[in-house]
């Protein structure tokens, strides 16, 4: 028995449902630090179906479909969205109606961690990162922090139950801690006009009572949801509370690509040949803009399309700029300037394969700790769309 099968064996755990897999990745990848463009999340399927094995990979495909059919997978967790660019119509005529067809056909359920994955801290560009054995990497464009803070007042005896409402919303997250909040005594005094309902009080007559002021801080995009729950925990007709912006501030673990220092010197050759032997076999390999002599200490890496940062990598004083579909007047612009990064172009499906891996055992661990137990597998299909004619 492997390790991942004993930490598999059901014993005294369950199988979760999709809800359940859904919370733990949105904990390791939140779903608000997804590009406003992107679609990340459930895309297929309902959260409260049981899941008993799970297939991980960098795109879904007819073959990906079929091969966790085959494995009777009920979910797929993908990098890449399905539906990224909508269609109007459910059909086989059109390649994605026709995925979503087979998909519902075979009743699999897919989730996706997309942007959300390639800034995070054990995401994407960590994960490539790490499979080049980079020590002290930091984001090469760190996320601005965008944080909100709530206030409300509320009864001593609903103090409780609002707090855990709004927790539960996304409220009060601190680094690892959760359910944080500040809590002072107080007054509140208010008077029920005619046609009112008060929770405490009469109509006409001026109240004065007991009340907790709650300050909690949370992610901006989880404002919406925080004050949802808020109006349905608070036992007021009419809650007062306030939500102020604050400023934002550049998160150290969070953000786009990483950069880091190898721990011995090597040249950009030597790079290369360490690239080629961690990502899976692809028909464009490793294309190396600059000399494949020079000698690289600092090496930064940006999984997927890396044209938008050439500058940003050359500006951080990198010696080798690793990453994907780099396009050729970019190329040539950026290696054109002095002391000028090396370019390493590699697979984009063969760059973000390297997360696959990480996911997987960070979900696992997080499942486990929940005590719930499924079963997974990476596919080894490679959905990379070229191939070489020899």
């Amino acid at each position: 028995m492997t390790a991942q099968d004993a930490e598999a064996t059901p014993g005294s755990r369950r199988s979760p449902l999709i809800s359940d897999v859904i919370a733990v990745m949105d904990q390791l990848y939140p779903s608000t630090a997804a590009m406003d463009w992107d679609v990340v999340g459930l895309a297929v399927g309902s959260p409260r179906v049981p899941v008993t094995k799970i297939f991980f990979t960098v795109d879904v495909t007819s073959s990906i479909v079929a091969e966790a059919a085959e494995a009777s997978a009920e979910l797929i967790i993908a990098h890449h969205p399905v539906l990224l660019r909508g269609i109007s119509a459910l059909t086989d005529d059109h390649p994605k109606g026709r995925l979503v067809r087979e998909l519902v056909r075979h009743d699999i359920s897919v989730f996706v961690a997309h942007t959300n994955a390639d800034v995070a801290a054990g995401g994407v560009a960590w994960a490539l990162a790490d499979a080049l054995e980079l020590t002290g990497c930091r984001p090469m464009l760190p996320a601005a922090l965008a944080l909100d803070k709530i206030i409300t007042f509320v009864p001593n005896d609903h103090a409780e139950a609002v707090l855990d409402a709004l927790a539960t919303a996304g409220a009060g997250v601190l680094g690892d801690y959760d359910r944080c909040a500040f809590v002072s005594d107080g007054s509140g005094t208010f008077r029920p006009l005619a046609g009112s309902s008060p929770y405490l009080g009469t109509a006409g007559v001026i109240e004065t009572v007991p009340e907790r002021r709650i300050e909690m801080t949370m992610p901006r995009g989880s404002r919406s949801a925080v004050v949802q729950a808020l109006l349905k925990a608070h036992p007021y007709q009419t809650p007062a509370y306030d939500v102020i912006e604050l400023a934002e501030s550049p998160d150290p673990d969070v953000g786009l690509g990483r950069i880091g220092t190898l721990t011995g010197e090597l040249t950009v050759g030597g790079l290369a040949d360490r690239l080629a032997a961690v990502l899976p076999a692809t028909a464009g390999g490793v294309r190396i803009g600059g000399d494949l002599d020079r000698v690289v200490r600092t090496v930064a890496v940006l999984p997927g399309s890396g044209d938008d940062l050439l500058e940003t990598a050359h500006a951080l004083g990198a010696d080798a700029y690793v990453t994907c579909d780099l396009r050729h007047h970019r190329a040539s612009e950026a290696l054109a300037w002095p002391n000028a990064p090396v370019l390493i172009d590699i697979s984009h499906w063969a760059a973000e394969w390297t997360w696959l891996p990480i996911a997987e055992r960070l979900l696992r661990k997080g499942l486990a700790a929940a005590g719930l137990a499924v079963e997974t597998a990476i596919s080894p299909l490679c959905t990379d769309p070229w191939q070489d004619r020899r």
